[in-house]
């Protein structure tokens, strides 16, 4: 990605009629780019002004994309941005990143992420009982159906991870990662991005269920094949495809993806999801 960077710019200094003025510090991007943290207050004309002649510099250095990130308490600087041709990338909660395409060839910078990543969470304990909830709010709202935990990975929070925090959240089951069963994308779901969906099996550590009351109506555990048996997951293929596969993985007729934690040359530790039992098993022969 192109918020990355590798070496500073220096300050650099142009000779103007009757002053000396410094343009704005930047950082460049692996990409022939540079990238701007706007962090001190500044009036919005001295802010143009370094900002057109900043540009005109990276110009001349034959630069490519401008990343410009403004914190929330300079939200006053964004609109004579936009108006010196940036556009928005993407916005979190406390800044506001800006971005602008230097030469008149196609743009080629990131789009923001596309997706979100959702998980369903298929937990069965030792009766083959599956751990089911129903909602107070969202779809599934006084529909009286019955639905595995689900929620949102957080950023920066691994798939295995926000399956466990999930349930933990949602009933106060404790949990430990099996594999992933299966996943879907799809797409125009929160607010025109794509989804991407996994649903995941986890062993149950514990046994005595206490809902979330915010969000859950009902919670309790549901022999499998009465969970199948639902109307709206029969009525429904993508329900009634992760149905069977989930009433097969409990007959120990299907393997999923286990989490298996790697590391990277810089240590940064994360996980690759496979088919670790049929490797083993290759492996071995």
């Amino acid at each position: 990605m192109a918020f990355s960077s590798t070496s500073s710019l220096p300050v650099m200094k142009q000779t103007k009629p009757d002053a000396e003025r410094t343009l704005l510090n930047a950082v460049e991007d692996r990409y022939g780019g540079v990238k701007v943290d706007v962090e001190d207050s500044m009036d919005c004309n001295v802010y143009v002004s370094l900002l057109r002649d900043s540009i005109t510099q990276w110009r001349k250095q034959g630069k490519k994309g401008v990343w410009i990130k403004l914190p929330i308490h300079l939200a006053n600087l964004v609109e004579p941005t936009v108006k010196e041709g940036f556009r928005y990338h993407h916005a979190e909660s406390d800044y506001l990143m800006l971005v602008y395409w230097i030469p008149e060839t196609p743009d080629t910078l990131p789009a923001n992420a596309s997706h979100t990543v959702g998980i369903g969470a298929f937990v069965v304990n030792d009766n083959r009982e599956v751990l089911v909830v129903q909602e107070k709010n969202g779809a599934f709202k006084g529909k009286d159906v019955w639905k595995f935990p689900t929620g949102v990975a957080n950023q920066g929070e691994d798939i295995c991870k926000a399956a466990i925090r999930e349930v933990k959240e949602e009933t106060d089951i404790d949990t430990e990662f099996v594999e992933i069963l299966a996943f879907s994308q799809t797409h125009q779901t929160f607010y025109g991005k794509s989804d991407l969906f996994f649903v995941c099996m986890l062993r149950p550590l514990s046994s005595d269920i206490n809902k979330q009351a915010s969000e859950i109506e009902a919670a309790q555990w549901m022999p499998i094949e009465e969970y199948i048996a639902q109307p709206f997951n029969q009525k429904r293929e993508s329900f009634k495809n992760i149905a069977n596969i989930c009433l097969r993985k409990s007959r120990r007729n299907y393997t999923g993806f286990s989490a298996v934690a790697m590391a990277s040359s810089s240590g940064k530790k994360s996980y690759s999801y496979f088919n670790k039992l049929q490797l083993q098993n290759e492996n071995a022969n």
